[in-house]
């Protein structure tokens, strides 16, 4: 097994993409977004306001209708209609057990886009549907629940405490099993694909450990991917290095937020543009 690479500022700094003076908002990137429910809304405010601080060109946001409300109140320049995107950021936010028929429609058309996608929390058990390159952002039980709905050779299916008992571990195993980059959220971040890339974050203080917080993760993510969709489509291991590159600059982030004290989440996504000028000097 390839060793683990630590990923440092100077590594998450390349794959950050500074605008040029030819760039537009089209050539900087456009992320479309499913996220969010009645029952959960915030969380898809939460990963608009962290992509549109990352540095993504236009947020089209098709999410379910109360959720829209919110978000174009909190971010009056997301586009709330379908076009064209370079990737997609799903799922946070949604509950797969109760899932709205026009929420599975919305989640069914991003899945068979073709281009990379994001896949957080509620879309996760939609895995194997994606036509297009696939980075998922599970926490220790939402991966336990993916490897359970893909069933296979990951028998016996993993408990969440015996993935938080060898996170490293399974981080590779689901790699392999689901034939995705892995991003596994823990004070320590995992990041693991079938190719053999094996990278790990140290992420942020443990004050990160907020509601909201990985709906802010996946935020950054997603425009990272949606800046860098071609290097994706040449070379889809450039999935963990922007993985990587994601949970670096969302703990770096909760730490410039905290400075020591609690944080909320959307705290984390006030403090990316700062964070990321730090990077990029």
């Amino acid at each position: 097994m390839a060793s683990w690479r630590t990923w440092t500022a100077e590594d998450a700094g390349i794959w950050i993409a500074a605008p040029i003076d030819s760039d537009d908002k089209y050539t900087r990137g456009v992320l479309g977004v499913v996220t969010g429910s009645d029952l959960y809304p915030g969380a898809a405010v939460l990963g608009v306001e962290a992509a549109a601080r990352t540095g993504v060109g236009m947020v089209r946001y098709v999410g379910a209708a109360h959720p829209s409300e919110l978000v174009l109140q909190r971010r009056p320049e997301v586009v709330c209609a379908p076009g064209r995107v370079q990737a997609w950021l799903i799922g946070s936010g949604m509950d797969a057990d109760n899932r709205p028929e026009d929420d599975a429609t919305r989640l069914r058309a991003a899945l068979a886009d073709g281009v990379p996608v994001v896949i957080d929390a509620g879309a996760l058990d939609l895995i194997g549907t994606a036509t297009g390159p696939v980075v998922i952002t599970p926490h220790f039980r939402e991966l336990a629940s993916a490897l359970a709905a893909a069933g296979g050779s990951a028998e016996p299916v993993p408990t969440a405490d015996a993935i938080a008992a060898d996170p490293s571990g399974w981080a590779v195993r689901a790699a392999e099993t689901l034939q995705v980059t892995v991003l596994l959220k823990g004070h320590m971040t995992y990041v693991a694909d079938p190719w053999g890339t094996r990278l790990c974050v140290s992420a942020g203080p443990a004050w990160l450990a907020t509601a909201g917080s990985g709906d802010v993760l996946g935020g950054v993510l997603g425009a990272l991917v949606a800046t860098h969709a071609r290097a994706v489509s040449a070379d889809r291991s450039a999935l963990s290095m922007l993985a990587a590159t994601a949970a670096f600059v969302h703990g770096r982030a909760g730490e410039r937020a905290s400075a020591g004290g609690p944080i909320a989440a959307l705290d984390i996504a006030e403090a990316l543009p700062a964070t990321i000028a730090e990077l990029l000097a």
